[in-house]
């Protein structure tokens, strides 16, 4: 069952740099509701519960309910501005979804049963080249994350894109180019173990 958030949200009537400092220095963290029929909003949210948020790695592909003004619309989180050296969130997008048009997406890829592959029990090591898959689909097709099994993946071999099972209703993009054969690009790899010249005389 995946998990719903909610980010309770209040909306502001001034832009621009002075105007998000402002915001800044009240602990909030300002935003903007754009896409879908109606006009962006300018909002802002509360540092404290943002931070906790973006605690859940469910939340960057997750459908999120944004309320304003006690009015919940649904959206996706597109954007996250972060401090360079401070554990400080500055700015936040979010896209408003519809039930009927199709989303793109970044859901993170999880592997499993990495240590019990048949290459990493040969002593091979893994190598991953994808951490998240771009996805198309509907909202309510959305999944949290994409399961990529292991377990038969020997030394020297690849796992590509269009050796992932899609989950029903979810299209991934990189497959979606016709004729692209750079598309089905590789995931994972098992690399050969490293020799070691320790035991040269």
């Amino acid at each position: 069952m995946s998990s719903v958030f909610e980010f309770v949200a209040e909306p502001r009537a001034l832009s621009g740099t002075s105007a998000a400092r402002s915001v800044r220095r009240k602990d909030r963290v300002p935003a903007i509701l754009y896409g879908g029929t109606e006009s962006p909003v300018m909002i802002t949210l509360s540092h404290n519960e943002v931070r906790k948020h973006l605690e859940h790695e469910a939340v960057y592909s997750h459908v999120l309910d944004i309320s304003v003004g006690g009015i919940k619309e649904k959206a996706v989180l597109k954007a996250v501005q972060r401090h360079p050296a401070k554990p400080k969130i500055l700015h936040l997008d979010f896209l408003r979804v519809s039930a009927n048009e199709k989303i793109k997406m970044h859901v993170p890829i999880h592997f499993i049963n990495e240590d019990k592959s048949v290459g990493a029990k040969q002593g091979g090591v893994v190598m991953h080249s994808m951490v998240d898959l771009e996805v198309m689909c509907l909202p309510e097709n959305l999944p949290e994350f994409i399961e990529v099994d292991l377990k038969d993946l020997n030394v020297g071999e690849s796992l590509h894109v269009s050796q992932i099972a899609a989950p029903k209703g979810v299209e991934f993009v990189a497959l979606s180019h016709a004729g692209d054969h750079d598309s089905d690009v590789s995931v994972v790899t098992i690399i050969p173990p490293t020799v070691s010249d320790s035991g040269a005389a």
